[in-house]
């Protein structure tokens, strides 16, 4: 049985004396213990040197891939006729086993003798010292090292990380050191914080002016200020509320501003160099999203390679990571975007459209940073012809017209009025209309009545019914008269004028039942005049509604 082992200077292959010493896993390190008694249990058969570090590195690298090298397999081809091979690594084994046709063998013993052998290397080969050796595994580590990494000085996304978070904390302290600024002169002048905006120019202007008195005779005109702003920071100054300040406190102050400019400055020339290198590494990504964007989406991810591995709808809420665990433990809405609602084509879009461009742009993202990660094109041209895209989408959403940059877009068709049975510029049909066909009707037996029996037998009973009423006040009536008749005596005895009329009546009423009934009739007549014209209307009214619904 052979053994193959890999040392930095090439592969070494020895041979098994005594195999039945494998048998004993546990006893084996003893063997070990000396170079003489390791002589007795392998010895070296072959030795395949590397002519320089390259070949040895990538004879190394392939190792490590599982995969034996073409050396190694000519090495193996000469050395190996008929015999078994023992190796460290289970799958390199099966590799030479398909290649090379040599049954391998890798358990327990085998990475002991390995063990033995690495400890007895420099006395079992001959002209191998530890002085040379210490430095040949030196020099391969560090080459397999920068090989792992894949080193390139044209793809480093390390320093886009660092750059854009120091450019974060510049902002940071820019915005603090101005703000201390403004604090400290506005006791002594107030009004130039209304008066200039920006904190870099009013940092100018209290370096250049001091004291507010000097307002007056001072040119800003290096500051590039308006000449209306620059008129009212000198009126302003003349009538300043503010308190007076000493010498030493303007020095102070004087040395902040430079603090705040030279900051400024510096902020400059990162965001340039920033811009340099996002240009350089990730061009697609930069034109889709922009520097400041496309740079914080690469520290989010931890790299450029990592970024790639992510999908369009990851890109998309990248950033958004607390708000989207909020959502699916609230069982709300999951957010719509992260970091890239800061890019360009999102500030454009309306709010109703912005989360459509987000997916979008999510996409495209997705591609540009997998081709500027995988890809060995150094331009920007995926990049420019996804925006172009993009742009277009926004403009189709937003119902604008396309413009020459629509490019293949193809928008929507017109909608027409469909005439398929309808002659071309004619009015007629092709075919005939269909008629009405009778024979699919049915017909109700005659059980239900009809509306106008409904209306007449309701017309008769009206009729009965306002007979009935007019007999039955003409009865009431009567029976009224009859009891003033009875009670005209007993007033007789009271005695008065009132009784005097009241025997008057009772005297004329026989005279009128001798007249006969023409006078009752009258006096039922003149009674019962005003309630018959209200119930008449009324019943009137309902007889003209039930007359149109019977006719109708």
């Amino acid at each position: 049985m052979l053994v193959l082992f890999e040392t930095p200077a090439g592969f070494a292959l020895f041979k098994v004396l005594d195999e039945g010493k494998l048998s004993k896993v546990e006893d084996l390190w003893r063997d070990f213990a000396s170079p003489e008694s390791a002589r007795r249990v392998v010895e070296l058969k072959a030795f395949n040197k590397f002519e320089n570090t390259s070949d040895a590195l990538s004879a190394a690298t392939l190792l490590i891939d599982s995969k034996p090298s073409k050396g190694l397999r000519k090495f193996l081809q000469k050395h190996c006729d008929g015999e078994t091979l023992a190796v460290a690594d289970s799958k390199l084994g099966n590799a030479i086993k398909e290649k090379l046709k040599i049954d391998c063998l890798h358990n327990s013993a085998v990475m002991e003798l390995m063990r033995g052998l690495r400890n007895q290397l420099t006395e079992l080969m001959t002209g191998l010292g530890a002085q040379d050796l210490a430095p040949m595994s030196l020099g391969l580590s560090h080459s397999l090292s920068r090989y792992k990494l894949k080193f390139s000085p044209e793809k480093v996304d390390t320093m886009i990380i660092q750059a854009i978070g120091l450019l974060d904390d510049l902002d940071k302290e820019l915005n603090t050191y101005a703000m201390r600024v403004r604090e400290w002169y506005g006791w002594h002048f107030p009004e130039l914080t209304k008066i200039v905006a920006d904190n870099i120019l009013y940092a100018k202007a209290v370096k250049l002016m001091g004291n507010r008195a000097n307002a007056a005779n001072l040119d800003f005109s290096e500051l590039s200020l308006p000449e209306n702003v620059e008129q009212e920071l000198k009126e302003a100054a003349v009538i300043s509320m503010g308190t007076e300040v000493s010498e030493i406190d303007l020095l102070n102050i004087r040395e902040l501003c430079d603090q705040v400019l030279a900051l400024s400055e510096y902020r400059g020339q990162l965001y340039d160099y920033l811009k340099s290198r996002m240009n350089t590494i990730a061009p697609n990504l930069t034109a889709l999203v922009g520097e400041l964007v496309g740079a914080r989406l690469i520290a989010h991810g931890g790299s450029l390679m990592n970024l790639a591995k992510q999908p369009g709808s990851t890109i998309q809420i990248l950033g958004a990571e607390k708000a989207l665990f909020r959502a699916l433990k609230t069982k709300h809405s999951t957010p719509k975007y992260g970091l890239i609602y800061h890019a360009s084509l999102i500030g454009q879009a309306a709010p109703k459209n912005k989360g459509k461009i987000s997916r979008s742009l999510a996409a495209k993202t997705a591609l540009a940073i997998r081709y500027d990660a995988l890809g060995d094109g150094e331009d920007n041209s995926i990049g420019l012809e996804s925006r172009v895209k993009l742009e277009t989408r926004l403009r189709i959403l937003e119902g604008k017209e396309l413009g020459a940059s629509a490019g293949s877009t193809k928008g929507k068709p017109k909608i027409e009025m469909y005439e398929k049975d309808r002659k071309k510029g004619a009015g007629t049909l092709i075919t005939p209309a269909k008629t009405y066909n009778p024979a699919a009707d049915l017909v109700l037996p005659d059980a239900t009545p009809k509306k106008s029996d409904v209306a007449s037998k309701k017309r008769k009973h009206e009729d009965e019914a306002t007979e009935e009423d007019r007999e039955h006040e003409n009865e009431k009536s009567k029976k009224k008269k009859s009891k003033d008749v009875e009670e005209s005596p007993a007033v007789v005895a009271d005695g008065g004028e009132k009784k005097k009329k009241k025997n008057k009546e009772a005297e004329e009423v026989p005279a009128a039942d001798a007249d006969g009934e023409k006078k009752k009739k009258k006096k039922s007549k003149d009674q019962d005049a005003p309630m018959e014209t209200e119930e008449s209307s009324k019943k009137d009214k309902k007889k003209k509604k039930k007359k149109k619904h019977a006719e109708e």
